[in-house]
């Protein structure tokens, strides 16, 4: 993959050996980009580590993570580098990333208060997605635009879901 050399800042999720991960801690004016690496699947079925980056932005007194393409639960390092969280996107396809039943114990261990599914391809995955997540009592809410906006001060004091409509 060749960015376009103008792209003043580009962050690989995966590192630069198998044996190195990623690692990136940035900056800019008053964004705050790091990451905190993980192994993805190979498409053999084995294990590339540091092959996966979770990217967390700090900003506007927010945490906003972004679990890329998970594959495994977290180590208790790993979610001691993550940190506190207020947004988090979660890849819940179960097949690309990690399964169903993984990613509820990963979302249980991080405790975001807000939650946006992701990596979906159908209905039903989320559909399934949904139903496990109200199975916990996380209320789940149905945005009907595209976007929504984000403050401290809209962070629910609880855990929620947020479904975005896709195009």
């Amino acid at each position: 993959m060749r960015p376009d050399p103008r792209i003043k800042y580009v962050l690989r999720g995966w590192g630069p050996s198998l044996n190195e991960p990623a690692r990136h801690d940035l900056q800019v004016k008053d964004v705050r980009v790091r990451n905190v690496p993980t192994n993805i699947r190979t498409w053999s079925g084995g294990t590339e580590r540091h092959g996966n980056s979770i990217f967390i932005f700090e900003m506007a007194n927010l945490c906003v993570a972004h679990l890329g393409h998970l594959h495994h639960t977290l180590t208790q390092q790993q979610l001691d580098e993550i940190g506190r969280i207020d947004l988090l996107f979660v890849p819940i396809d179960g097949n690309f990333t990690l399964d169903l039943d993984g990613m509820v114990e990963v979302l249980q261990a991080i405790k975001a208060p807000l939650m946006l599914p992701m990596h979906y391809f159908s209905g039903y995955t989320l559909q399934r997605f949904l139903d496990r997540v109200r199975r916990l009592n996380w209320p789940v809410e149905m945005n009907p635009v595209a976007s929504t906006i984000v403050s401290k001060a809209t962070i629910p004091a609880a855990p929620k879901v947020l479904v975005l409509p896709g195009r």
